[in-house]
């Protein structure tokens, strides 16, 4: 594991002890219909039975709960398509505070109304036409409010971490670790995680293909930005990958997957039908690439992260109705 790097497997180990009964310990699902399916023996760790919904509470969380006592007060503010903006709200709740959450015009409803019942207030703007990390930084600003992103952050990233830290202490060593890339805080954290624990373990990250911001970058050896990806995966619609985190990938990181938005749905699906989970589109995505093909020669054991499963009942059947 590289010394210099922003963010180390302590820092994932005190976040671990700082979420200690605060966040679940989520659980670690196997199936034998997938095993034979993908001819590997797959672990499912189910961050979509997380506080929240989604592994994002964990980073939102760690990073809140080591704010300064007299900034923590003030409040915090935060920028997000759903899942982080309802991480955020919920972390500010726990600690006794405020929040105030930017969010897409058209976020899921379900995710404004989760946010927005942890207490939160909800700012609204135009994905497409207006950049959220200029309009977050000036909400923040001009309300003396302490700013979360949603993923460049040391604390949010080692707070991701903790989820691969919970699943190599239920599976022991595996030998790939898949999981699912938006801004890249979760993969950074899981790589530290993973790369500490097992050095000879592959990394997979997996992109929608019309979000593959990350990939590219990757292959050019720098941040490369895209126009913002139109995706089933709105937790993954993002245009490039952050500075912090990119750091990270570039080193820890082995290769990129890519799935389409009908591999998400069929990996939705199967989830349901076998696993008896829900699964939000970009909470699939580890999952859709294995069931495709998309990760070659899949290795013996293999762990993978099903990041989130905010999603109503109406948008849940539309997409993965016949």
């Amino acid at each position: 594991m590289p010394a210099d790097l922003p963010v180390s497997f302590d820092d994932v180990r005190a976040a671990a002890a700082r979420l200690k009964g605060v966040a679940h310990h989520t659980p670690v699902l196997t199936s034998r219909t997938l095993n034979s399916l993908v001819g590997a023996e797959v672990f499912i760790k189910c961050e979509n039975f997380q506080r929240a919904g989604a592994f994002k509470f964990r980073g939102a969380y760690n990073a809140a709960a080591q704010l300064p006592p007299e900034q923590l007060a003030r409040g915090i503010a935060a920028y997000s398509s759903g899942n982080h903006a309802q991480a955020t709200a919920l972390a500010a709740r726990e600690l006794g505070t405020g929040a105030v959450v930017l969010m897409p015009e058209d976020a899921p409803q379900s995710k404004r109304e989760a946010t927005a019942g942890y207490g939160a207030e909800i700012v609204t703007y135009d994905r497409y036409r207006q950049d959220r990390t200029a309009l977050g930084q000036a909400l923040a600003a001009d309300r003396g409010l302490a700013l979360l992103p949603p993923y460049d952050h040391p604390h949010i990233i080692a707070g991701q971490g903790t989820a691969a830290l919970e699943l190599f202490e239920e599976t022991g060593e595996l030998d790939a670790l898949i999981v699912p890339v938006g801004g890249g805080g979760l993969i950074a954290g899981s790589a530290i995680t993973a790369k500490t624990r097992h050095p000879g373990i592959r990394v997979i990250g997996v992109e929608p293909v019309d979000g593959d911001d990350t990939k590219r970058s990757l292959e050019a050896g720098e941040r490369v930005e895209i126009p913002l990806p139109r995706t089933i995966a709105d937790g993954q619609a993002v245009s490039t990958p952050g500075e912090i985190t990119f750091v990270i990938n570039q080193r820890l990181v082995d290769d990129i997957a890519l799935v389409s938005d009908d591999e998400i749905r069929n990996a939705m699906r199967c989830a349901f039908e076998r696993l008896k989970i829900v699964l939000e589109p970009s909470g699939a995505t580890a999952l859709a690439a294995l069931i495709a093909g998309r990760i070659p020669h899949p290795p013996r054991r293999i762990g993978l992260i099903a990041s989130g499963g905010n999603i109503d009942t109406r948008r849940f059947a539309q997409l993965i109705g016949a």
